[in-house]
């Protein structure tokens, strides 16, 4: 039945009858994909029968569906007519893993970055309402876990300023974003689950939320009564919402019947449908960690992931936890990825110095600098792309107190087949503009453990980033200069300034030099912020300088360099090798590094061009 749908049109041809056994077409193919190449398993095996209810009742793309995070997307892929392409998901050149406009004019926005959903749906609902549209509903679909970003409640705030605003907010409440959603919204929600009485109720709350602070708590709800704080009809409403639900999301009739509903008001209204991660795949039902969130390659008749090895994200969660036994100043904060960014281990040992604060990472590097300013030494452990977000947090309250807080960023640099908006490209750029930040990029495992430990030490501030995977085979040092590590010694023709995991890159196009005639010191900064000075006498005496960086060439390391042999005026020739400034196709990351140059044979041909241009006599005029 799946293969004949070809577009909304065909999902809502079928009879009421056909659809549980579209439905169950549907989640096979999702297990039988995700099972082959990874993907977002469990978040969609919840969302199959509210997705073909939505595309029963709104005309997609004449009613954006607008997906918050797009990782929910690949059923309304399904529907949209991509069914054929999920034997190359998330490969090079098949179907992405978020929403992208360049398979489907059902796409809207490429999103993967959670709680814009509601911000993009508000603008699109006023375009149309300006336009004179007045017979398009834009639909966003929220997860509960995006509903503790911040940025959610600034635009329900808006949405609901305008009453006649034609925009469905679908609350998809599975009580998870990656793990068990965290915050006063949270339990307000999960409260609907409960079917207590009042002391049983306080009693629950109390072992379920712990020590995490929550908005709608005990004494808010005697306040307010214990009707209110057992039902998110008053905290809607109260913004000026009309509110239709609960809904069980897995009984796609009620749902088509609320969302009708909904769609017919003409003004804004939260449609709260409660479903359930990993629904109708036992192995991914009974994962206690995340519900298959995410995960890699598996075996699908038992769910057991196929091994990945020791990834560098191991290194640092282990280390992490000796280290908060040496020092019970040290905190750890997470923005619901205590398991992604390895932070689950050092929550085993000391929960009660660990914070999941949610999806909110501004507020996680203000909490931050309040746990610094009382004394302790915060880690917050974040993926690099989402960093950007909290930005102006890092810049003005951490930075501007100088205050001691680390932070990790996991997946820093290429990160391949997520896509664009998960590469980990921008950091070393915007962090460059940081007063009093240091910042520490290790090679290999020996190195994440040596600069960890510096950067809990450091005096202000700091960064450690290292990339998405297997962690890097030991590169030795064979000295010193300064605080870098010299890793190959060679004649005054090139220096090769090698940025953390590029280290071996440089190495392997050293040797291919060497064959050419080329003599290449490569070194390793070890912190790209401050640089080293000992860096300006190394460049000094060679011809040429190469900084090769996982990162984008705007402003990163490479124009670091440039700018402190031009501020020391040494006169030497600096070329940069990262990242182009642009957004990257999804692929491998091996496969996109050799795309961009990031080879040592790329690297190799393009530093004896560079020496022979310079070596090549000037014709005199004639």
């Amino acid at each position: 039945m799946l293969g004949s749908v070809k577009g909304p049109h065909d999902v809502k041809r079928l009879a009421v009858e056909e659809l549980p056994q579209l439905a169950g077409e549907i989640r096979d193919l999702l297990v039988d994909s995700c099972a082959r190449s990874g993907g977002h398993l469990g978040p969609n095996l919840g969302v199959v029968e509210l997705t073909i209810a939505m595309h029963r009742v709104f005309d997609s793309p004449k009613d954006p569906i607008i997906w918050d995070t797009g990782h929910q997307s690949y059923v309304h892929k399904m529907l949209t007519g991509r069914a054929g392409g999920f034997d190359r998901l998330k490969q090079e050149g098949g179907l992405s893993g978020y929403p992208s406009q360049a398979e489907s004019e059902h796409d809207f926005v490429e999103n993967s970055h959670a709680s814009t959903a509601l911000s993009y749906a508000d603008g699109l609902a006023k375009a149309f309402k300006i336009k004179g549209e007045h017979d398009r509903t834009v639909v966003a679909v929220i997860g509960d876990g995006a509903l503790t970003g911040g940025m959610a409640w600034e635009a329900l705030n808006n949405i609901a300023d305008v009453k006649d605003l034609r925009c469905v907010i679908v609350v998809n409440d599975n009580g998870r974003s990656y793990s068990p959603t965290i915050g006063g919204l949270a339990s307000h929600l999960s409260s609907l689950r409960m079917t207590r009485g009042y002391e049983d109720m306080l009693e629950f709350v109390k072992s379920k939320i712990g020590n995490v602070p929550f908005v709608y708590d005990a004494l808010h709800g005697i306040k307010k009564g214990v009707k209110d704080v057992l039902s998110p009809q008053v905290m809607f409403e109260d913004l000026g919402l009309k509110y239709v639900g609960p809904i069980d999301g897995h009984d796609e009739q009620a749902v088509e019947v609320a969302l009708a509903k909904a769609r017919a008001f003409g003004g804004p209204v939260i449609v709260h449908v409660l479903t359930q991660k990993g629904r109708g795949y036992a192995p991914a039902e009974n994962h206690d960690e995340d519900q298959f969130h995410s995960p890699g390659a598996f075996d699908r008749a038992t769910g057991l992931e196929k091994p990945k090895g020791r990834i560098w994200t191991n290194v640092f969660s282990e280390e992490l936890v000796k280290l908060g036994a040496e020092r019970e100043d040290l905190v750890a904060i997470t923005a619901a990825m205590l398991h992604p960014t390895g932070l689950n281990a050092f929550a085993d040992a000391y929960p009660e110095r660990t914070f999941d604060v949610g999806i909110a990472e501004q507020h996680a590097l203000t909490s931050a600098a309040g746990l610094a300013l009382g004394g302790l030494h915060p880690v917050v452990a974040v993926y690099a792309t989402f960093l950007n977000r909290a930005f102006d947090q890092l810049l003005m309250d951490v930075a501007l107190h100088k205050l001691p807080v680390t932070v990790v960023l996991d997946r820093a640099g290429v990160t391949g087949d997520d896509g664009a908006s998960h590469n980990g490209m921008w950091d070393l750029s915007i962090l460059q503009v940081v007063p009093g930040l240091g910042i520490a990029v290790p090679r290999d495992g020996e190195r994440v453990v040596e600069l960890l430990r510096e950067a809990v030490v450091y005096d202000g501030p700091s960064v450690l980033r290292f990339p998405k995977g297997p962690v890097a085979d030991t590169v030795p040092a064979i000295g010193k200069l300064g605080e870098m590590d010299v890793l190959r010694a060679g004649d005054p023709d090139v220096l090769l300034v090698a940025v953390g995991p590029m280290a071996q890159v440089c190495l392997d196009a050293a040797v291919l030099l060497d064959a050419q005639g080329i003599s290449a010191t490569v070194v390793d900064p070890r912190w790209v912020k401050p640089l080293d000075a000992a860096l300006v006498l190394a460049a000094g005496a060679h011809k040429l300088v190469a900084v090769v960086e996982d990162n984008g060439r705007v402003g990163g390391v490479g124009d670091a360099v440039a700018r402190l042999l031009r501020d020391a005026d040494v006169d030497v020739p600096v070329r940069t090798f990262g990242i182009p400034q642009r957004f990257l196709d999804h692929a491998k990351r091996a496969k996109i590094l050799g795309d961009i140059g990031l080879t040592g044979q790329d690297l190799a041909r393009e530093i004896t061009e560079a020496v022979a241009r310079r070596s090549a006599p000037i014709d005199a005029p004639h």
